[in-house]
């Protein structure tokens, strides 16, 4: 990207001395080649890419929610082009898995389904993501599902992944990091690209790609097929995933407008249960969701036992240069999603179904299948205002958002139905409704050529209303300030320092409602950082320090439909220390370590076991390794071909907030190799590139996820842990093909 990272160029500098923006130049573009600078506004320059050349300008529409080096917010970057090779069906979580700091999760065991990421130990509801500036997350679980937008890194131009709380934003506060996604950049030119690979586990993925580059020198079409089967490593976590992503945009001197429709239908076996630890022993990849017993006492597995759903997004974006100074940012969205997973269920109380089944021969019990449905509907605008002059970057943004959702269930098959009912009567049916209200101010001051000041504010008005069963009724109101502030002292063309502090407030989600009244959470972020950049060397080093009061912590159980329950702690902390890098040897050799040593507590934790509260003092909040490292190395023989070795190594780390032996889970240490060559022609194809990865090189025998809860059914008055486990494939590989004409 070919931009001045502290965005002082001399269009918006105009009284800059030469020495000044030399300087600055020097730096900016040194840390450009390092992946660690996005241009703003720079519409009139390009860059070449397989896929034809690409005007650099489509930055401006996340202006609003991205940072430079200029901003004292530790973060990370990460291009198309460092991940394509690696991008052969696995979802964006473990794409990101070497970045510092990150653990990812993979239900299936493989990468490709329902996947999971982790930063600073803070699991995925407390990362806010953007698409494009829009939030993402759900509205009410706050989760991110990957599943629902198979192979959208396909159509991922770069992300930026912001650790600790980040830079005010639209969507739910971030309490770990803050993940904004950027969509394919406009083409200038007209290219296609069709892409296949195959893999372990029956892994087949699928996809076409066109533009038809600047008609006119103004508008542009471009667009996605893609399609993704896997059987999965744990038995029957099938997959099977189709989307979609469709664009249209509009350039010219001072206008860049694209509207675009992207989404995906996911069907998915269900591997939410996991297994316990003497199944982890003696047969890895069982499965027990579906089991059943057949008349015989056999057990059988349901076929149907799947995850069933469909969303579809639209997002119109308009960013307008109004002059040297003032630019503006609209964009209107609407998100429309719906789906079910089906269950089949042995020995259930007809009572809990509404008077629609009855006890099957005489008895108080029933079989049955049922479908658990969500029809949402997610729409809003978000909005910006930036001044750039003399040194003067000056952001006014916010947004309005509104969620509606609709939960029901049906039995579409019983042993017996009681009279005058069927299989459409719903057994419950609830809804939800959450409205979210933002504005915000940022500012980035240049004091001198040596000094800049930040300063972030945001004003956040969330409403729930709910009226579930597992929720009881819901009608809260929330009002949040978040402000922030920091400062950057660039040494020398070398070093640059930065120190800030950050307040984050955020709403409980509709699962902590089943465990009572929670508590909103607030977070106090101190981070210090200092980055190192020569041509050959550069040195990300931040300190950091994150303290929460009654933070939703994961507790280690899970609801019945597989989602994590969290509770209120009181007082706790993050503090750890992470550094990453990036050496080039040479022309051919080059590595990217990185490593983040942390210490995460919860304050005079107390607990309740049979009956007796117990104050364990400071314990380990659950899932929060204290040591995560990763590395790629790359070796580059050739200008066409691309060898990698990539490393990752998470330490131990507790599934609840106890510290029991038993609800540790091991450290593990993976390793994968990745493979590109790229074979250019002349005639018909522009190029093809081969890729291939290995996963899990030497077959570690790992377990990235798990839960655990207390049982006191069968011995009442004595209270056990039970664990379950999700195992990870051995080794395994997915090898691809690329043809771009």
């Amino acid at each position: 990207m070919k931009t001045n990272c502290f965005k002082l160029s001399a269009t918006t500098h105009k009284n800059s001395s030469n020495k000044r923006q030399v300087y600055l130049k020097t730096l900016g573009t040194t840390l450009a080649v390092f992946g660690l600078a996005f241009t703003s506004a720079a519409q009139e320059k390009e860059i070449d890419t397989l896929e034809g050349k690409k005007v650099v300008l489509d930055e401006v529409l996340v202006s609003g929610v991205r940072v430079t080096t200029q901003s004292p917010v530790t973060f990370s970057n990460l291009t198309k082009e460092q991940f394509k090779s690696r991008n052969l069906g696995q979802d964006i979580p473990i794409l990101m898995n070497f970045l510092p700091a990150v653990v990812t999760t993979s239900d299936a065991g493989a990468g490709v389904g329902y996947t999971g990421i982790r930063v600073r130990g803070t699991d995925a509801t407390r990362v806010n993501v953007t698409i494009n500036g829009i939030p993402y997350n759900d509205s009410e679980s706050h989760g991110t599902f990957w599943v629902n937008m198979p192979d959208f890194a396909s159509s991922t131009e770069n992300l930026q992944l912001q650790r600790g709380v980040g830079t005010s934003t639209n969507g739910s506060g971030a309490f770990g990091a803050s993940l904004n996604i950027l969509t394919d950049a406009v083409s200038a030119d007209a290219y296609g690209q069709v892409s296949t690979s195959i893999g372990s586990f029956n892994t087949l993925k699928n996809n076409i790609k066109f533009s038809t580059g600047l008609l006119n020198n103004h508008v542009e079409i471009s667009g996605r097929l893609s399609r993704i089967a896997s059987d999965g490593y744990v038995d029957r976590a099938s997959s099977n995933l189709d989307s979609y992503f469709l664009q249209a945009a509009y350039v010219d001197d001072n206008t860049l407008i694209k509207a675009l429709l992207f989404g995906g239908h996911e069907v998915t076996y269900q591997s939410w249960d996991g297994i316990d630890a003497e199944t982890l022993k003696e047969n890895r990849t069982y499965n027990p969701v579906g089991a059943y017993k057949d008349e015989n006492g056999v057990t059988q597995f349901y076929a149907n036992e799947n995850d069933d759903y469909k969303q579809d997004h639209f997002q119109l974006l308009w960013n307008e240069q109004i002059s040297d100074t003032w630019s503006t940012n609209l964009a209107v969205h609407y998100t429309k999603g719906r789906g079910f997973f089906e269950q089949y269920k042995e020995d259930e109380d007809p009572a809990d179904y509404n008077g629609i089944v009855a006890g099957f021969n005489g008895t108080d019990v029933t079989d049955l299948i049922r479908r658990r449905w969500l029809d949402n509907d997610f729409y809003g605008t978000t909005f910006s205002a930036n001044y750039k002059e003399n040194g003067v970057n000056f952001i006014i943004g916010g947004g309005y958002n509104k969620y509606k959702g609709d939960h029901f269930g049906e039995v579409i098959w019983a042993q017996q139905f009681t009279a005058n009912s069927s299989y459409e009567d719903r057994y419950y049916d609830d809804n939800s409704t959450k409205t979210d209200f933002n504005i915000y101010t940022k500012l980035n001051y240049n004091v001198d050529e040596k000094w800049s000041l930040f300063g972030d504010v945001q004003f956040r008005r969330v409403g729930y209303k709910a009226n579930g069963e597992d929720t009881g009724l819901v009608n809260d109101r929330f009002n949040f300030i978040n402000p922030k502030a920091g400062v950057t002292f660039n040494l020398n063309k070398n070093n640059n320092f930065y120190a800030s502090y950050a307040v984050a407030n955020r709403e409980p989600n509709r699962n902590d409602y089943e465990s009572g009244s929670p508590k909103p959470e607030k977070l106090n972020d101190y981070e210090l950082g200092w980055r190192y950049v020569t041509s050959a060397v550069q040195v990300n080093t931040n300190l950091y320090y994150m303290g929460y009061k009654d933070q939703l912590v994961v507790t280690g159980e899970l609801n019945d439909v597989g989602a994590p329950l969290r509770e209120n702690v009181g007082d706790s902390y993050r503090f750890g220390l992470e550094v990453d890098a990036n050496i080039v040897f040479n022309d051919q050799l080059s590595t990217r370590p990185n490593i983040a040593v942390s210490s995460n507590k919860n304050k005079d934790f107390f607990t309740d076991r049979d009956g007796d509260i117990q104050d364990l003092g400071d314990t380990n909040i659950a899932y929060s390794p204290n040591v995560v490292a990763g590395n790629i190395f790359t070796y580059a023989p050739k200008e066409n071909i691309k060898l990698s070795f990539l490393s990752k190594f998470v330490g131990e780390q507790y599934l609840s907030n106890t510290d029991t032996e038993d609800s540790k889970l091991d450290s593990y240490f993976v390793n994968d190799f990745n493979v590109a060559y790229e074979i250019k022609f002349n005639k018909i194809f522009k190029s093809v590139v081969l890729t291939g990865l290995v996963n899990n090189v030497f077959n570690e025998k790992y377990v990235s996820n798990g839960y655990t809860y207390l049982n006191s059914w069968d011995t009442p008055g004595t209270t056990f842990e039970v664990q379950g486990y999700y195992p990870q494939a051995g080794t395994n590989f997915l090898v691809g093909a690329t043809f771009n004409f």
